[in-house]
């Protein structure tokens, strides 16, 4: 094959090409909405003082009972009395401790104290429901 030949058969076949492309690119609009519609991000996130800020909000669960708490992340420490934790329901562990006062026992649970770690082991839990579970354990002590 003469290089002419050659070359004009190249310039055919990336014409074709070139042409498919285009013909490949000016696809109908409805695919193209159809696509646009399946790939949209499914929720937005408002800010305060856009409309959308007003759509009402997931409900918070009902904070757990100080009992509650005890029972799921308490007991495995203080009703054994592991590490020098005080007992629950043992008024000499809790005495001492009690004189010093609710707000400095509510403090040491929920930054945690000697080996307790913050908020015992109830990372999850709010600082209504370890304070909760203190006054549980306290009263508890007082029977």
């Amino acid at each position: 094959m003469s290089p002419m030949k050659k070359l004009l058969s190249m310039l055919a076949v990336a014409s074709l090409l070139a042409l498919s492309g285009v013909a490949f690119s000016e696809t109908k609009t409805a695919d193209a909405d159809a696509t646009k519609e399946r790939i949209a991000p499914v929720g937005k996130t408002c800010k305060a003082g856009e409309a959308c800020a007003g759509a009402p909000a997931a409900a918070a669960a009902p904070a757990k009972s100080g009992k509650d708490v005890f029972a799921a992340s308490c007991t495995m420490c203080h009703t054994p009395g592991l590490m020098n934790a005080p007992k629950f329901g043992n008024a000499a562990d809790w005495a001492p401790r009690a004189a010093k006062g609710i707000d400095t026992l509510y403090a040491h649970a929920l930054a945690g104290f000697n080996a307790m770690p913050a908020k015992g082991t109830c990372a999850a839990c709010s600082d209504a429901e370890v304070k909760a579970a203190v006054k549980y354990m306290v009263d508890g002590s007082k029977k």
